[in-house]
């Protein structure tokens, strides 16, 4: 679906969309540029001028197939439902991952964009926008970091991992001494793709998500797949952009390290789906 030179396309709108509406409002916005849209989760104007010329110029790469926004998403929910469409493709655009931090002055925040047919990520983007960083992943051809094919070396380490603050408190509480020192350093950075970059790069080992909205993920599991590993929803089954949000998702870049992370999720698995439960509830 991707033509010759396609990939190197959406590359270069993607830095010319940050260099232009993303980084200049960097540290400069003003009270009115941020707009609360639910307790814990902003708005910026940045994201809504990105999505927007994200969604023009991907028009013009494949014309036709549709642009699932996270921002129009938040405008009409319905369109989520083009993912999971058999036979068809839509692109599926974050326009600025970790807006929290990026709203804070925090500079941790990235860009993703992932091609979607059939319900099966095949192409995938992710720029962290501050340090120029850029991975590629299109399926069947391998991903790249910064142009250069993944090769991580054996693991001489323990796992360290991102993860959310719940499920570390979690691992903390409920990790038998043994089991956790099978663990190395968890943490978050609250930019998805940002963590992403980070597994490829070797500095990290796995991620863990409760929720795994399409536009944070489909992408960056692309890519950990096409480095050799995968993802997996908590019931085992494997990932998909199309699943339901609350699904979870264990990935990491190997099946080595894929299997010891679930093994270790597994080991807090009853505390922590009862916790979610007890929060969803209340």
């Amino acid at each position: 679906m991707l033509g010759s030179g396609d990939a190197e396309r959406v590359a270069e709108l993607m830095r010319s969309i940050a260099a232009a509406e993303l980084l200049p409002r960097f540290r400069t916005l003003s009270k009115d540029d941020i707009r609360l849209k639910r307790p814990g989760d902003v708005v910026t104007v940045a994201d809504l001028a990105s999505e927007q010329r994200l969604a023009s110029g991907l028009a013009k790469i494949l014309p036709g197939v549709p642009v699932v926004g996270e921002e129009a998403v938040e405008e009409d929910p319905g369109l989520v439902d083009l993912i999971g469409r058999a036979g068809e493709a839509c692109w599926i655009v974050d326009p600025l991952d970790g807006t929290a931090n990026f709203a804070a002055g925090r500079d941790r925040f990235a860009m993703i964009v992932c091609l979607v047919r059939d319900a099966q990520a095949i192409g995938g983007w992710i720029l962290d926008v501050p340090r120029g960083r850029m991975a590629i992943a299109v399926r069947g051809q391998g991903v790249t970091l910064d142009g250069a094919p993944i090769a991580r070396p054996a693991m001489d380490r323990a796992p360290i991992g991102y993860v959310g603050y719940k499920i570390r408190k979690t691992f903390d509480r409920s990790l038998p001494a043994a089991q956790r020192g099978r663990l190395g350093r968890v943490s978050t950075l609250a930019c998805a793709g940002n963590e992403y970059l980070d597994i490829l790069a070797g500095t990290a080992d796995f991620s863990l998500y409760r929720m795994t909205k399409p536009w944070d993920h489909a992408a960056g599991t692309l890519m950990l797949a096409e480095a050799g590993g995968g993802a997996l929803r908590f019931d085992g089954q494997p990932y998909s952009p199309a699943q339901p949000v609350n699904a979870g998702l264990i990935a990491a870049p190997s099946n080595e390290i894929l299997a010891e992370a679930r093994s270790l999720f597994d080991a807090v698995r009853q505390p922590l789906l009862a916790s979610l439960t007890a929060e969803a509830g209340s």
